[in-house]
Protein backbone atom coordinates (compact mmCIF):
# COMPACT_ATOMS: atom_id res chain seq x y z
CA UNK A 1 0.00 0.00 0.00
CA UNK A 2 1.62 3.30 -1.09
CA UNK A 3 2.27 5.82 1.66
CA UNK A 4 3.39 8.96 -0.17
CA UNK A 5 1.04 11.03 -2.32
CA UNK A 6 2.72 12.25 -5.54
CA UNK A 7 2.94 15.99 -6.05
CA UNK A 8 0.66 15.75 -9.09
CA UNK A 9 -2.22 14.65 -6.83
CA UNK A 10 -1.80 17.53 -4.40
CA UNK A 11 -3.64 20.84 -4.41
CA UNK A 12 -1.80 23.99 -5.47
CA UNK A 13 -2.77 27.53 -4.57
CA UNK A 14 -4.36 27.86 -8.03
CA UNK A 15 -6.33 24.60 -7.83
CA UNK A 16 -7.47 25.46 -4.30
CA UNK A 17 -8.83 28.78 -5.53
CA UNK A 18 -10.66 26.92 -8.32
CA UNK A 19 -12.08 24.51 -5.72
CA UNK A 20 -13.49 27.43 -3.75
CA UNK A 21 -15.10 28.95 -6.86
CA UNK A 22 -16.74 25.62 -7.73
CA UNK A 23 -18.07 25.38 -4.18
CA UNK A 24 -19.48 28.91 -4.28
CA UNK A 25 -21.30 28.21 -7.54
CA UNK A 26 -22.81 24.98 -6.24
CA UNK A 27 -23.76 26.59 -2.93
CA UNK A 28 -25.61 29.39 -4.71
CA UNK A 29 -27.52 27.02 -7.00
CA UNK A 30 -29.11 24.20 -4.97
CA UNK A 31 -31.98 22.01 -6.18
CA UNK A 32 -34.36 19.81 -4.24
CA UNK A 33 -34.17 16.02 -4.04
CA UNK A 34 -34.66 14.19 -7.35
CA UNK A 35 -35.04 17.57 -9.08
CA UNK A 36 -31.31 18.24 -9.54
CA UNK A 37 -31.54 18.74 -13.32
CA UNK A 38 -29.27 21.77 -13.71
CA UNK A 39 -26.88 20.35 -11.12
CA UNK A 40 -26.67 17.08 -13.08
CA UNK A 41 -26.00 19.00 -16.31
CA UNK A 42 -23.22 20.94 -14.61
CA UNK A 43 -21.62 17.86 -13.08
CA UNK A 44 -21.83 15.85 -16.29
CA UNK A 45 -20.18 18.65 -18.28
CA UNK A 46 -17.39 19.06 -15.73
CA UNK A 47 -16.63 15.33 -15.73
CA UNK A 48 -16.90 15.09 -19.51
CA UNK A 49 -14.47 18.00 -19.92
CA UNK A 50 -11.99 16.05 -17.79
CA UNK A 51 -12.17 13.12 -20.19
CA UNK A 52 -14.29 10.80 -18.05
CA UNK A 53 -16.91 8.46 -19.49
CA UNK A 54 -20.16 10.01 -18.28
CA UNK A 55 -23.61 8.47 -18.00
CA UNK A 56 -26.90 9.61 -16.51
CA UNK A 57 -28.51 7.26 -14.04
CA UNK A 58 -31.48 7.30 -11.68
CA UNK A 59 -33.08 10.38 -13.17
CA UNK A 60 -30.79 13.15 -11.97
CA UNK A 61 -27.82 11.01 -11.03
CA UNK A 62 -24.47 11.16 -12.82
CA UNK A 63 -21.68 8.59 -12.93
CA UNK A 64 -18.22 9.33 -14.28
CA UNK A 65 -15.66 6.63 -15.03
CA UNK A 66 -11.94 7.37 -15.22
CA UNK A 67 -9.96 4.46 -16.67
CA UNK A 68 -6.20 4.20 -16.46
CA UNK A 69 -5.12 0.70 -17.42
CA UNK A 70 -5.26 -2.51 -15.43
CA UNK A 71 -5.75 -2.28 -11.70
CA UNK A 72 -8.34 -2.03 -8.94
CA UNK A 73 -11.77 -0.51 -9.50
CA UNK A 74 -12.69 1.93 -6.72
CA UNK A 75 -15.87 3.96 -6.22
CA UNK A 76 -16.32 7.42 -4.70
CA UNK A 77 -19.75 8.86 -4.02
CA UNK A 78 -20.99 12.42 -3.47
CA UNK A 79 -24.61 13.47 -2.90
CA UNK A 80 -26.08 16.38 -4.85
CA UNK A 81 -29.44 17.55 -3.44
CA UNK A 82 -30.34 20.61 -1.41
CA UNK A 83 -33.01 21.18 1.23
CA UNK A 84 -36.18 23.30 1.55
CA UNK A 85 -34.47 25.79 3.88
CA UNK A 86 -34.31 29.59 3.69
CA UNK A 87 -30.61 30.46 3.95
CA UNK A 88 -29.65 32.96 6.65
CA UNK A 89 -25.85 32.83 6.53
CA UNK A 90 -25.34 36.31 5.08
CA UNK A 91 -22.70 34.99 2.68
CA UNK A 92 -22.20 36.90 -0.54
CA UNK A 93 -22.72 33.60 -2.38
CA UNK A 94 -25.81 32.63 -0.37
CA UNK A 95 -28.60 30.81 -2.15
CA UNK A 96 -31.65 32.70 -3.35
CA UNK A 97 -32.94 29.65 -5.22
CA UNK A 98 -36.45 28.30 -4.89
CA UNK A 99 -37.87 24.87 -5.62
CA UNK A 100 -41.20 23.13 -5.59
CA UNK A 101 -42.32 20.42 -3.21
CA UNK A 102 -44.23 17.42 -4.53
CA UNK A 103 -47.52 19.23 -3.90
CA UNK A 104 -46.39 22.22 -5.95
CA UNK A 105 -45.63 24.49 -3.00
CA UNK A 106 -42.78 26.88 -3.79
CA UNK A 107 -40.08 26.87 -1.11
CA UNK A 108 -36.66 28.44 -0.61
CA UNK A 109 -33.81 26.03 -1.25
CA UNK A 110 -30.38 25.77 0.36
CA UNK A 111 -27.42 23.43 0.51
CA UNK A 112 -27.89 23.26 4.26
CA UNK A 113 -26.28 19.82 4.64
CA UNK A 114 -22.99 20.35 2.84
CA UNK A 115 -23.71 18.44 -0.36
CA UNK A 116 -22.20 21.37 -2.26
CA UNK A 117 -18.99 20.65 -0.38
CA UNK A 118 -19.14 16.98 -1.34
CA UNK A 119 -19.65 17.74 -5.03
CA UNK A 120 -16.89 20.35 -5.15
CA UNK A 121 -14.33 18.12 -3.45
CA UNK A 122 -15.25 15.15 -5.65
CA UNK A 123 -14.94 17.18 -8.86
CA UNK A 124 -11.52 18.40 -7.78
CA UNK A 125 -10.47 14.86 -6.83
CA UNK A 126 -11.50 13.63 -10.29
CA UNK A 127 -9.59 16.50 -11.88
CA UNK A 128 -6.42 15.69 -9.96
CA UNK A 129 -6.55 12.03 -10.93
CA UNK A 130 -7.34 12.83 -14.56
CA UNK A 131 -4.20 14.95 -14.71
CA UNK A 132 -1.87 12.52 -12.93
CA UNK A 133 -2.21 9.24 -14.80
CA UNK A 134 1.47 8.36 -14.33
CA UNK A 135 0.86 8.14 -10.58
CA UNK A 136 -1.79 5.44 -10.48
CA UNK A 137 -3.38 2.54 -12.32
CA UNK A 138 -6.91 1.17 -12.32
CA UNK A 139 -10.40 2.57 -12.68
CA UNK A 140 -12.14 5.22 -10.60
CA UNK A 141 -15.93 5.43 -10.53
CA UNK A 142 -17.35 8.76 -9.33
CA UNK A 143 -21.02 8.45 -8.35
CA UNK A 144 -22.82 11.80 -8.10
CA UNK A 145 -26.00 10.70 -6.40
CA UNK A 146 -29.28 12.64 -6.14
CA UNK A 147 -32.02 12.40 -3.55
CA UNK A 148 -30.01 11.52 -0.45
CA UNK A 149 -32.16 13.71 1.76
CA UNK A 150 -35.25 11.60 1.02
CA UNK A 151 -33.48 8.23 0.91
CA UNK A 152 -34.37 7.72 -2.74
CA UNK A 153 -31.29 8.47 -4.82
CA UNK A 154 -29.02 5.50 -4.17
CA UNK A 155 -31.77 2.98 -4.86
CA UNK A 156 -32.88 4.94 -7.93
CA UNK A 157 -29.40 4.72 -9.40
CA UNK A 158 -29.04 1.03 -8.57
CA UNK A 159 -32.46 0.21 -10.04
CA UNK A 160 -31.58 2.18 -13.18
CA UNK A 161 -28.61 -0.09 -13.79
CA UNK A 162 -25.78 1.87 -12.17
CA UNK A 163 -23.53 -1.18 -11.96
CA UNK A 164 -24.26 -2.07 -15.59
CA UNK A 165 -23.45 1.45 -16.78
CA UNK A 166 -20.26 1.64 -14.72
CA UNK A 167 -17.65 -0.94 -13.68
CA UNK A 168 -18.37 -2.61 -10.36
CA UNK A 169 -15.92 -1.32 -7.74
CA UNK A 170 -14.23 -3.49 -5.15
CA UNK A 171 -14.98 -0.88 -2.48
CA UNK A 172 -17.13 2.25 -2.13
CA UNK A 173 -15.91 5.38 -0.36
CA UNK A 174 -17.93 8.38 0.78
CA UNK A 175 -17.54 11.40 3.04
CA UNK A 176 -19.59 14.13 4.71
CA UNK A 177 -18.81 17.55 6.15
CA UNK A 178 -20.05 17.96 9.73
CA UNK A 179 -19.72 20.41 12.63
CA UNK A 180 -16.22 19.98 14.02
CA UNK A 181 -12.74 21.34 13.67
CA UNK A 182 -11.77 21.90 10.04
CA UNK A 183 -8.70 19.89 9.16
CA UNK A 184 -9.80 16.82 11.10
CA UNK A 185 -11.37 13.59 9.84
CA UNK A 186 -13.46 11.16 11.85
CA UNK A 187 -14.01 7.46 11.23
CA UNK A 188 -16.04 4.84 13.03
CA UNK A 189 -15.88 1.09 12.44
CA UNK A 190 -18.90 -1.17 12.03
CA UNK A 191 -22.40 0.24 12.47
CA UNK A 192 -21.86 3.94 11.87
CA UNK A 193 -25.28 5.43 11.11
CA UNK A 194 -28.76 4.22 11.89
CA UNK A 195 -31.59 2.79 9.88
CA UNK A 196 -34.35 5.40 9.45
CA UNK A 197 -38.01 4.83 8.64
CA UNK A 198 -40.55 7.60 8.09
CA UNK A 199 -44.34 7.38 7.94
CA UNK A 200 -47.39 9.58 7.47
CA UNK A 201 -50.44 8.70 9.58
CA UNK A 202 -53.93 9.89 8.69
CA UNK A 203 -56.27 9.68 11.66
CA UNK A 204 -59.95 9.59 10.71
CA UNK A 205 -62.59 11.00 13.05
CA UNK A 206 -66.05 12.48 12.73
CA UNK A 207 -66.47 16.22 12.26
CA UNK A 208 -68.85 18.36 14.27
CA UNK A 209 -69.49 21.84 15.66
CA UNK A 210 -67.13 22.77 18.49
CA UNK A 211 -70.13 23.21 20.79
CA UNK A 212 -71.42 19.69 20.10
CA UNK A 213 -68.49 17.35 20.75
CA UNK A 214 -70.88 14.50 21.57
CA UNK A 215 -71.59 14.20 17.83
CA UNK A 216 -67.94 13.92 16.93
CA UNK A 217 -64.98 11.60 17.06
CA UNK A 218 -62.31 14.19 17.68
CA UNK A 219 -59.20 13.26 15.63
CA UNK A 220 -57.06 15.80 17.48
CA UNK A 221 -57.72 14.21 20.85
CA UNK A 222 -57.28 10.80 19.28
CA UNK A 223 -54.08 11.79 17.48
CA UNK A 224 -52.71 13.38 20.65
CA UNK A 225 -53.29 10.12 22.51
CA UNK A 226 -51.40 8.28 19.80
CA UNK A 227 -48.51 10.74 19.95
CA UNK A 228 -48.17 10.42 23.71
CA UNK A 229 -48.45 6.63 23.68
CA UNK A 230 -45.91 6.32 20.86
CA UNK A 231 -43.37 8.04 23.08
CA UNK A 232 -43.53 5.09 25.50
CA UNK A 233 -42.17 2.63 22.95
CA UNK A 234 -38.52 3.50 23.52
CA UNK A 235 -38.84 3.84 27.29
CA UNK A 236 -40.97 0.75 27.90
CA UNK A 237 -40.53 -1.67 25.01
CA UNK A 238 -36.87 -1.26 24.03
CA UNK A 239 -34.11 -2.54 26.32
CA UNK A 240 -32.04 0.25 27.88
CA UNK A 241 -28.90 -1.24 26.31
CA UNK A 242 -30.33 -0.72 22.83
CA UNK A 243 -30.78 2.54 20.93
CA UNK A 244 -33.94 3.82 19.30
CA UNK A 245 -35.63 7.15 18.62
CA UNK A 246 -39.28 7.81 17.76
CA UNK A 247 -39.96 11.40 16.70
CA UNK A 248 -43.28 12.97 15.73
CA UNK A 249 -42.15 15.66 13.33
CA UNK A 250 -45.44 17.26 12.31
CA UNK A 251 -49.11 17.29 13.32
CA UNK A 252 -51.82 19.00 11.28
CA UNK A 253 -55.57 19.12 11.86
CA UNK A 254 -58.48 21.51 11.50
CA UNK A 255 -58.93 24.99 10.09
CA UNK A 256 -61.02 26.87 12.68
CA UNK A 257 -61.29 26.92 16.45
CA UNK A 258 -64.99 26.08 16.63
CA UNK A 259 -64.96 23.21 14.15
CA UNK A 260 -63.98 19.69 15.15
CA UNK A 261 -62.18 18.32 12.11
CA UNK A 262 -62.88 14.94 10.59
CA UNK A 263 -59.21 14.02 10.33
CA UNK A 264 -55.68 14.71 11.55
CA UNK A 265 -52.36 13.94 9.92
CA UNK A 266 -49.01 13.47 11.61
CA UNK A 267 -45.62 12.23 10.49
CA UNK A 268 -43.11 10.22 12.44
CA UNK A 269 -39.51 9.17 12.07
CA UNK A 270 -37.85 6.11 13.61
CA UNK A 271 -34.11 5.52 14.13
CA UNK A 272 -32.64 2.15 15.10
CA UNK A 273 -29.41 0.20 14.73
CA UNK A 274 -30.41 -3.41 15.45
CA UNK A 275 -32.86 -5.21 13.13
CA UNK A 276 -34.58 -6.84 16.11
CA UNK A 277 -35.14 -3.46 17.77
CA UNK A 278 -36.46 -2.04 14.51
CA UNK A 279 -38.99 -4.87 14.28
CA UNK A 280 -40.20 -4.21 17.83
CA UNK A 281 -40.53 -0.46 17.28
CA UNK A 282 -42.31 -0.66 13.94
CA UNK A 283 -44.77 -3.33 15.07
CA UNK A 284 -45.48 -1.36 18.25
CA UNK A 285 -46.21 1.77 16.23
CA UNK A 286 -48.84 -0.01 14.16
CA UNK A 287 -50.36 -1.72 17.17
CA UNK A 288 -50.66 1.50 19.19
CA UNK A 289 -52.14 3.51 16.33
CA UNK A 290 -54.72 0.84 15.56
CA UNK A 291 -55.62 0.25 19.22
CA UNK A 292 -56.06 3.94 20.01
CA UNK A 293 -58.37 4.33 17.03
CA UNK A 294 -60.39 1.32 18.14
CA UNK A 295 -60.61 2.68 21.69
CA UNK A 296 -62.12 5.91 20.32
CA UNK A 297 -64.54 4.15 17.99
CA UNK A 298 -62.74 5.66 15.00
CA UNK A 299 -62.05 4.09 11.60
CA UNK A 300 -58.72 2.36 11.04
CA UNK A 301 -56.02 5.00 10.41
CA UNK A 302 -53.99 5.05 7.21
CA UNK A 303 -50.24 4.52 7.66
CA UNK A 304 -48.15 5.41 4.60
CA UNK A 305 -44.43 4.78 4.12
CA UNK A 306 -42.52 7.97 3.30
CA UNK A 307 -38.90 6.89 3.20
CA UNK A 308 -36.42 4.26 4.32
CA UNK A 309 -32.69 4.71 4.87
CA UNK A 310 -30.64 1.52 5.17
CA UNK A 311 -28.06 1.16 7.93
CA UNK A 312 -24.61 2.49 7.16
CA UNK A 313 -21.95 -0.09 7.97
CA UNK A 314 -18.23 0.60 7.72
CA UNK A 315 -16.23 -2.54 6.98
CA UNK A 316 -13.91 -2.93 10.03
CA UNK A 317 -10.87 -4.15 8.08
CA UNK A 318 -11.13 -1.49 5.39
CA UNK A 319 -11.84 1.21 7.99
CA UNK A 320 -8.72 0.29 9.97
CA UNK A 321 -6.59 0.43 6.82
CA UNK A 322 -8.03 3.78 5.80
CA UNK A 323 -7.54 5.23 9.29
CA UNK A 324 -3.84 4.42 9.00
CA UNK A 325 -3.71 6.14 5.62
CA UNK A 326 -5.42 9.20 7.07
CA UNK A 327 -2.92 9.32 9.91
CA UNK A 328 -0.15 9.39 7.32
CA UNK A 329 -1.94 12.18 5.49
CA UNK A 330 -3.08 14.40 8.35
CA UNK A 331 -1.17 13.28 11.46
CA UNK A 332 -2.38 11.23 14.41
CA UNK A 333 -4.06 14.10 16.24
CA UNK A 334 -6.19 15.07 13.25
CA UNK A 335 -7.73 11.60 12.79
CA UNK A 336 -10.47 11.13 15.37
CA UNK A 337 -12.40 8.04 16.48
CA UNK A 338 -16.13 8.33 15.94
CA UNK A 339 -19.19 6.95 17.67
CA UNK A 340 -22.48 5.74 16.25
CA UNK A 341 -24.72 8.48 14.89
CA UNK A 342 -28.49 8.43 14.83
CA UNK A 343 -28.32 10.32 11.56
CA UNK A 344 -28.97 8.29 8.42
CA UNK A 345 -27.54 7.93 4.93
CA UNK A 346 -28.50 5.91 1.85
CA UNK A 347 -24.84 5.63 0.78
CA UNK A 348 -24.64 2.03 2.02
CA UNK A 349 -27.13 0.87 -0.62
CA UNK A 350 -24.58 1.44 -3.39
CA UNK A 351 -22.06 -1.10 -2.15
CA UNK A 352 -24.64 -3.44 -0.68
CA UNK A 353 -26.25 -3.84 -4.12
CA UNK A 354 -23.13 -5.61 -5.39
CA UNK A 355 -21.84 -7.06 -2.13
CA UNK A 356 -18.73 -4.90 -1.72
CA UNK A 357 -17.50 -3.16 1.45
CA UNK A 358 -18.01 0.52 2.16
CA UNK A 359 -16.22 3.12 4.26
CA UNK A 360 -17.74 6.51 5.07
CA UNK A 361 -16.04 9.25 7.05
CA UNK A 362 -16.63 12.80 8.23
CA UNK A 363 -14.50 15.93 8.01
CA UNK A 364 -14.89 19.06 10.11
CA UNK A 365 -16.35 22.29 8.79
CA UNK A 366 -15.63 24.89 11.51
CA UNK A 367 -12.67 27.00 12.53
CA UNK A 368 -11.43 27.00 16.11
CA UNK A 369 -12.92 30.44 16.86
CA UNK A 370 -16.42 29.29 15.89
CA UNK A 371 -16.13 26.18 18.04
CA UNK A 372 -14.89 28.15 21.04
CA UNK A 373 -17.93 30.42 20.78
CA UNK A 374 -20.27 27.49 21.40
CA UNK A 375 -22.12 24.88 19.44
CA UNK A 376 -21.83 25.73 15.73
CA UNK A 377 -24.84 25.59 13.41
CA UNK A 378 -25.67 21.98 12.64
CA UNK A 379 -26.42 20.41 9.30
CA UNK A 380 -29.91 21.42 8.05
CA UNK A 381 -29.66 24.75 9.85
CA UNK A 382 -30.29 27.95 7.82
CA UNK A 383 -26.94 29.13 9.24
CA UNK A 384 -24.93 26.07 8.15
CA UNK A 385 -21.86 27.22 6.25
CA UNK A 386 -18.60 25.25 6.44
CA UNK A 387 -15.48 27.39 6.45
CA UNK A 388 -13.91 26.87 3.04
CA UNK A 389 -10.30 26.75 4.22
CA UNK A 390 -9.17 24.23 5.41
CA UNK A 391 -12.44 22.29 5.27
CA UNK A 392 -12.66 21.85 1.49
CA UNK A 393 -8.96 21.04 1.00
CA UNK A 394 -9.30 18.47 3.78
CA UNK A 395 -12.14 16.82 1.88
CA UNK A 396 -10.03 16.68 -1.29
CA UNK A 397 -7.00 15.32 0.53
CA UNK A 398 -9.09 12.65 2.26
CA UNK A 399 -10.70 11.53 -1.00
CA UNK A 400 -7.39 11.53 -2.87
CA UNK A 401 -5.71 9.53 -0.10
CA UNK A 402 -8.55 6.98 0.12
CA UNK A 403 -8.48 6.32 -3.61
CA UNK A 404 -4.69 6.30 -3.77
CA UNK A 405 -4.54 3.64 -1.07
CA UNK A 406 -6.08 1.30 -3.65
CA UNK A 407 -4.86 2.50 -7.05
CA UNK A 408 -1.56 4.23 -6.27
CA UNK A 409 1.62 2.90 -7.78
CA UNK A 410 4.05 1.50 -5.25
Amino acid sequence: MPNTIPQALKLTDESTAELFETYKYLHANPELSMQEHQTADYLAKRLNDLGLEVARCGGTGVVGVLRNGAGPVVGMRADTDGLPVLEDTGLDYASSAVGNLDDGTEVPTMHACGHDTHMATTLKTAELYAGAKDAWAGTLVFVLQPGEEIGAGANAMVEDGLWDKAPKPEIMYGQHVMPGLAGTVTLMSGAAMSTADSFRVTVYGKGSHGSMPEHSIDPIVLGASMVMRLQTIVSRQVAPQSAAVVTIGSFHAGLKENIISDRAVFTLNVRTFEPEVRDVVLSSIRRIISAEAQASGAPEPLIEDLSHFPPLYNDPHETAQLAEQFRLEFGNEQVLPGSQLMGSEDFGALGAAIGVPSVYWFFGGNDAETLQAGAPPANHSPFFAPVMDPSLPTGVRAAVRALYSKVGKK
